[in-house]
């Protein structure tokens, strides 16, 4: 599962090791789910049914599984910043 082209071209130009681990996590939740790699962590409140996952100490991919597809909410930074 390929990073979407707006998540490729952001990151590419930032950081190509973060890239890599994004696309790490989504192979990865494609494969097991909201379990695996990343410490996923369910997420409460206003995102209920999305989960968490760390891609760095600053980062976290937060998604949410449905209908078979990966949609990604945030990949920068954590909590908002």
């Amino acid at each position: 599962m390929p990073v979407a082209a707006g998540l490729e071209a952001l990151w590419q130009n930032q950081d190509r090791k973060i890239l890599k681990r994004i696309n790490a996590l989504l192979q990865d939740i494609a494969r097991n789910g909201n379990e695996g790699m990343g410490k996923p962590d369910p997420l409460k409140h206003g995102f209920h049914g999305y989960w968490s996952r760390r891609i760095t100490g600053e980062h976290r991919l937060i998604y949410k599984v449905a209908d078979d597809e990966v949609r990604v909410a945030a990949c920068r930074y954590h909590y908002g910043r």
